[in-house]
């Protein structure tokens, strides 16, 4: 790996992690991308892999179906870095800046970024999942707008969290959690784990449903008052669930958990059918059903949620492997974990405390 430049924006060419074909993940080397004036440079430190990645390693992606995306792919969607470089139009970010990019990056022109509701741009594009490449690499650059600066307080390993952090925050609050709410969260996998340590400082109490084991230990770990089987969970007994699981079978039984009157973020994606819905529910119960499209605008309010020990990323770590080990990295992700459902790259070594 190279040295920190000193503002020179680099030439030539990097090492990066890509998906090249099902199956496969490997490194390779590909162009640093050249400057542009309103866009930075950026080393990643750490990079998450989570369950899209897995997605598109096995080929099943939606990016990959519809044709958003296609292999060989630079991967990376979760990450913090340091600034290697500006372009000349930059402001308010300086080389040696420590960042977290955002994954979402609008157009700003389109009708649906003009009504404010940018996350579901027109033209949108993904950093490391479709229309721009990921931060599995040496180097990746970014457009000024979709950077979060990171304050001292916080180490690179939590930053590393903060991507999928925001979809946990943005659901909240637009659910409006607050403390008079029984919170059941299903799901345990990071997304999960994450709702029950914000739930458990949010609402009157939080309880975890899942079918992992030590998925549910971590969740009382993370302040899960009960850990339930979906058996064992109460048929109407929560104001609020979040659905993390991204489970059809899942989705089906939180809405049956949900309370007369009360409401069911969805946050995990769930891409098989749901038997035996009946619409008819939601509207004799009066329950509200909220689609949690990722939290573009809460990159601040939830990097402050780790500052103030909200939210905290390690017990939720199961390894960080350099990227000479990305296959591996994957291969524990899918079947080697004891517990911990995140496994990290390091590509630099960052601040870890």
């Amino acid at each position: 790996m190279r040295t920190m430049t000193t503002g020179a924006w680099p030439e030539g060419s990097m090492t990066a992690v890509a998906i090249t074909a099902p199956g496969r993940v490997e490194l390779t080397r590909i162009p640093i991308p050249g400057p542009r004036p309103d866009e930075v440079l950026i080393r990643p430190s750490y990079v998450g892999l989570c369950g899209t990645d897995l997605e598109l390693l096995h080929g099943t992606a939606s990016y990959l179906r519809d044709g958003r995306a296609s292999l060989p792919l630079v991967f990376g969607h979760e990450w913090c870095g340091q600034v290697a470089a500006v372009g000349e139009d930059v402001r308010g970010i300086s080389v040696g800046n420590r960042v977290v990019g955002q994954t979402m990056v609008p157009c700003g022109l389109c009708r649906m970024c003009q009504r404010g509701q940018r996350a579901h741009c027109e033209q949108l594009v993904e950093v490391g999942l479709y229309g721009l490449q990921g931060a599995a690499a040496e180097y990746i650059r970014m457009p000024m707008r979709s950077l979060t600066a990171l304050p001292e307080a916080i180490s690179d390993v939590n930053a590393a969290f903060i991507e999928p952090a925001v979809t946990v925050v943005g659901g909240f609050d637009k659910a409006g959690c607050g403390l008079e709410d029984e919170v059941a969260v299903v799901g345990t996998g990071t997304i999960g784990l994450l709702a029950v340590q914000l739930a458990s400082r949010m609402g009157r109490h939080v309880d975890a449903i899942g079918i992992d084991d030590a998925g549910l230990k971590l969740a009382a770990a993370c302040g899960a008052r009960h850990t339930l089987r979906p058996e064992q969970a109460r048929r109407g007994a929560y104001s609020l669930v979040i659905e993390a699981s991204g489970s059809s079978r899942a989705f089906l039984r939180s809405v049956e958990l949900a309370a007369t009157g009360g409401r069911v973020a969805v946050v995990g994606v769930a891409n098989e059918p749901v038997a035996r819905f009946v619409p008819g529910e939601l509207v004799l119960r009066g329950v509200d059903l909220l689609g949690i499209r990722h939290g573009l605008d809460y990159y601040d309010r939830t990097i402050q949620l780790f500052v103030d020990g909200v939210l905290d990323a390690k017990p939720l770590i199961a390894g960080v492997l350099p990227p000479g080990q990305a296959a591996h990295a994957f291969e524990l992700l899918e079947h080697g974990r004891s517990g911990p459902p995140k496994v990290l790259l390091r590509f630099n070594e960052g601040r870890t405390s």
